[in-house]
């Protein structure tokens, strides 16, 4: 007889895998073609955004999960792993794979950026002093784990400061380009006039796009693919990003889950992707 467990795991998997291929042939219709190096254009795609809703069905299976206690998974070495949120958000809604790493063995910090929604540079140079603090109290280089534009942060930073960072794990974070559904790049277009409304327009005329020449922006066109190692972990039933922004170049490095966009931080599949990749450093 199947467990409480098993039988949420069997809904998701045929709920996910219905879903993603409908979404995913649709999006080939409409000629929607595989991303290749960094778009800098905004694009709006058309995704299943109302899938977003089951995200409590990530936390459920989390929490029946033998890998959130601990089980089955490697234990840390103490290594500090910074937490960076995604678009809108804080570190508050980060803190169950916080307490999940420190569980394990690891040394979590949280990003300490504030409400990720303000200029990407000022994001960047405020995650780069958390990241000092971090490698500075266990004196080695720092994991980053991001989640959506958390992740596009993080691989900023690493760019910029290779000998801080030792790895970095995102999670649907679409580092390629945005490719967004049409409500997500609104509000993105409304925070950009706010910025403007504090900042000089004139420093950084096309802030919060991928034409801006800021440094943290520029930085993701040379991302230090043999300083600092990288896993990017996806799902094609995302409703937020257009799956394929959050690929890398190299097929090895990418990690499909089933689940929401909102639910890979509570997602038990990437916690033990997480926790399989970070054991490779010890």
């Amino acid at each position: 007889m199947l467990k409480i467990s098993e039988r949420f795991w069997i809904l998701r998997s045929m709920i996910s895998s219905k879903l993603s291929r409908k979404w995913s042939d649709s999006m080939i219709s409409k000629g929607i073609q595989q991303i290749n190096g960094f778009d800098k254009e905004i694009r709006e795609s058309s995704l299943p955004i109302y899938f977003e809703s089951l995200v409590g069905l990530d936390w459920i299976l989390l929490h029946l999960s033998p890998v959130y206690y601990g089980l089955g998974v490697p234990s840390g070495n103490g290594a500090a792993v910074v937490l960076v949120p995604g678009f809108l958000g804080s570190d508050f809604y980060l803190y169950e794979l916080y307490l999940w790493l420190s569980r394990i063995g690891y040394r979590p910090y949280f990003s300490g950026i504030g409400w990720n929604a303000d200029c990407v540079n000022k994001l960047v140079t405020k995650l780069k002093e958390t990241v000092q603090v971090a490698h500075e109290d266990t004196k080695a280089r720092v994991h980053l784990i991001g989640h959506s534009l958390g992740g596009v942060l993080s691989r900023s930073l690493a760019a910029q400061a290779p000998d801080l960072i030792e790895s970095v794990i995102t999670l649907a974070s679409p580092f390629r380009g945005v490719r967004s559904h049409p409500e997500i790049i609104k509000i993105a277009e409304k925070i950009r006039k706010r910025i403007f409304s504090r900042e000089d327009k004139n420093v950084f005329p096309e802030c919060y796009t991928g034409y801006c020449n800021c440094p943290a922006v520029k930085a993701l066109e040379i991302f230090p693919s043999d300083k600092v190692r990288r896993m990017a972990i996806y799902t094609k039933s995302d409703g937020i990003v257009d799956w394929r922004a959050c690929l890398t170049r190299d097929p090895k490095q990418n990690f499909e889950v089933n689940g929401t966009h909102i639910g890979l931080v509570y997602n038990f599949q990437v916690y033990k992707l997480i926790a399989q990749w970070l054991s490779e450093f010890r």
